[in-house]
């Protein structure tokens, strides 16, 4: 997390005292370049280091973890089916019925095709967000990368009391940023480019088009950021999610279904961890369900 306001480096000073900052560092601005000379460039004052981050290629790991749970366990994937009604132990689909105990519902950002109700009453809307895949730099990132922005918007520094300094200083140095949800993160892949992200625009529909202006907003964090221009575009898209007040919600709608949905952008770090005390919701503890 690579701070460059004083305002910023406050939030991260009160964030080394929270229980979140286990095994985190916090590096002056003479240390980080030390440290990572790649960003000499960079209006530092400091930067967080975090051993706990896991980079995965969400386009290669997906379909190679359902290949492993087809192979290794017999778990057999309906493909190409919508279910339409779930009435246990009947679970009807465009492809058949499905005979099952229990129902566990993962609609996703489908607010509308099973238990609407359920949904419309946690206030559920959807989130759509721009991304970009840039060329090689042609210089290897040392790690994720984040930055200013990140600190209003993810709730483990938004929530301290020192964030309200930094709020308005980007209120008036970045309204734009903040007003069209951008904040930083920058993964490099193995083949070298860079995935770059994102913006957040909310409401119930979304147009499926990306916008020029955002992206540009993206880029000039990217610069501000690291100090070094940003390669070319090679890939843009654009994603859509389910978002809520809550991060999560998991409710029994009728015995023997869950209805699990994810409503915030933590989706792929969490849904191992959710997965786990659903089963053990459904079936007992989670040694239970191991057995």
């Amino acid at each position: 997390m690579l701070a460059r306001r004083p305002e910023s480096r406050a939030v991260l000073e009160a964030f080394m005292k929270t229980e979140m900052a286990a095994d985190c560092a916090l590096y002056s601005q003479a240390e980080a370049l030390r440290r990572w000379p790649e960003f000499a460039a960079a209006p530092l004052t400091g930067a967080l280091w975090s051993p706990h981050e896991v980079r995965v290629e969400s386009r290669s790991a997906i379909p190679r973890l359902a290949a492993w749970l087809a192979e290794a366990l017999g778990v057999c994937f309906v493909r190409s089916a919508a279910v339409q009604d779930v009435s246990l132990p009947r679970i009807h689909t465009s492809r058949g019925v499905i005979v099952a105990d229990t129902c566990v519902v993962c609609p996703g950002d489908d607010l509308t095709s099973l238990y609407p109700e359920a949904i419309a009453a946690r206030n559920v809307t959807l989130c759509k967000l721009q991304m970009l895949r840039l060329a090689s730099p042609e210089r290897a990132l040392p790690t994720v990368l984040m930055s200013d922005l990140g600190l209003v918007r993810y709730h483990g520094y938004a929530d301290l009391p020192e964030a309200a300094a930094l709020r308005t200083r980007l209120s008036a140095e970045q309204p734009s940023h903040l007003q069209n949800g951008i904040h930083l993160i920058v993964v490099q892949s193995a083949d070298g480019s860079l995935v770059v992200g994102d913006s957040h625009h909310y409401g119930q529909t979304h147009e499926p088009f990306a916008e020029q202006s955002v992206e540009d907003l993206i880029l000039d964090e990217f610069r501000a950021a690291t100090g070094f221009d940003a390669p070319p575009v090679v890939e843009r898209w654009t994603g859509v999610y389910a978002s809520a007040d809550q991060d999560m919600f998991r409710e029994a709608p009728e015995p023997g279904v869950r209805l699990v949905m994810v409503t915030s952008g933590t989706g792929a770090s969490t849904a191992f961890a959710i997965a786990e005390e659903t089963m053990a919701d459904l079936f007992g503890s989670a040694r239970d369900v191991a057995a």
